[in-house]
């Protein structure tokens, strides 16, 4: 609180006045962070109908937030307040993993409309993807494996994360 309250210019009890508790203004400072982060790399052009290479820099964006020094820190912080302060882990979840589904879920939606995927639940697809583009380095990035995964391994999951995408979901043939 004094960190904030300094940065801020303000003092406690002015942030009081708008937050109950620290809880309250952490659940709001992380709502904020995560949904100026999803709404980065969560930019999706409909028109844009390579879907291998959108889901391409999109996985890529993913995985380099992801990766980038902090953010493994700041989620072992939201997974371990989030089972005394329930609200902190639902507001991670709704501003970041949910958000990004969501917009990646409509630009699915789009493309399916369009006849260049077969898909029946655009959501749970989105999922997959993202799912397929953490496989392997979000574990070993959150246990401290590794610090950051190698940029050519990385790129080669991705792939291999739209390769799989596209087999499960691509156009079906005649």
């Amino acid at each position: 609180m004094n960190e904030i309250t300094k940065a801020a210019g303000v003092s406690k009890g002015t942030v009081y006045a708008y937050f109950p508790s620290k809880e309250a203004l952490f659940e709001a400072l992380i709502r904020e962070d995560r949904r100026a982060q999803a709404e980065r790399i969560c930019t999706f052009d409909i028109e844009d109908h390579d879907v291998a290479k959108v889901l391409r820099d999109f996985g890529t964006n993913l995985m380099a937030a992801m990766s980038r020094p902090g953010a493994m820190a700041h989620l072992r912080t939201v997974i371990a307040a989030a089972a005394k302060f329930p609200a902190i882990g639902r507001a991670f979840y709704e501003a970041g993993p949910r958000f990004g589904v969501g917009r990646l879920a409509a630009y699915l939606e789009r493309q399916v409309a369009a006849g260049h995927l077969a898909i029946d639940d655009v959501q749970r697809a989105a999922f997959h993807f993202i799912e397929l583009c953490q496989a392997k380095h979000m574990k070993q990035m959150l246990f401290c494996v590794v610090e950051r995964p190698d940029a050519e391994e990385l790129r080669r999951s991705i792939n291999a994360a739209v390769d799989v995408f596209m087999a499960a979901y691509g156009p079906r043939r005649g």
